[in-house]
Formats: structure tokens, sequence, C-alpha cells
């Protein structure tokens, strides 16, 4: 169920450290969210990359980490906004963007997969932790972004 924020329809979820389990919970949260909103593909790739940052942010910290998702730009917002996602943790150290992960590796490609597919995206100082965040455009391509 979607709650309002400032900026428009948002999902909020707090999970605790070692709750993986729960990153299925957060994917199918969102999903509900974007129901109306975008092509099916930016729906995939917006559940993608939140699993992508849950799961950092649950396996290189023990705090656990609060989950922010919401769209905005206006009244068609459910529709065709922008949204944004931010998932804060409580360790402040900053994540490492891997640009040559092995090709071996099981791990070290969650952000790269953000830095690479979203929009935009970025990590920022939050209290005692940091958070990291991505954006997308409900359509891909050159007119994205337009309304």
């Amino acid at each position: 169920m979607a709650i309002e924020s400032a900026r428009g329809p948002a999902l909020s979820r707090r999970l605790h450290g070692g709750e993986l389990s729960r990153v299925a919970e957060v994917r199918a949260a969102l999903r509900e969210l974007l129901r109306h909103w975008g092509e099916p593909s930016r729906r995939d790739l917006a559940e993608l990359l939140i699993s992508e940052l849950v799961t950092n942010a649950l396996v290189h910290t023990d705090r656990g980490a609060h989950i922010m998702a919401t769209l905005g730009d206006g009244p068609d917002a459910l529709v065709g906004g922008r949204l944004r996602v931010e998932v804060r943790d409580f360790v402040a150290r900053h994540p490492t963007l891997r640009t040559h992960a092995a090709e071996e590796g099981t791990s070290g490609r969650g952000l790269l997969l953000v830095h690479t597919l979203a929009d935009a995206w970025g990590f920022r100082a939050h209290g005692v932790g940091k958070a990291v965040w991505f954006e997308l455009d409900a359509r891909f391509g050159p007119d994205a972004g337009r309304g």
C-alpha cells in the first residue's frame, strides 16, 4: 500500500540486520507501488535495482536499513513520475563501485548494476550512516523525463 510523502506516493520499510529473506517483500511492495507506473521493463529494472541496494545494505552492515521509494513530478506521478529509491543504513563507510568485478565471483556487481542501469544514482552521508539512492524515469529513451 502506498503512503503519501511530501514528494508524492511512496513506500517505506525498515529492515533489521540479517533479514535478507525480506528483500522479496520489499520488491513486492515496490511492484505494488509501481503497478501502473511506466513501461513494464522500467518496473522490472526498479525491482532489480532496489534488490541490489537493499541486499548490499543488509550484507555489508549488520544494523539493518530503511528503504524509501517515492514517485514525484506532479499529479500523474503514479503513472509517469520519476521514481527515487533511497536505502539508508547505519554504517558511515562509503560504498565502493567495483568496475572490474571478477567474472567468477558471485558478488561485487550490485553497485555496478545500479551505476550502469539507473538514470541517476549516488550516495550521501546521513546521520550515523549513509543513504544510497537511484532514480528512474517512467520511460526509457530520448523522451524520458518529458511530460
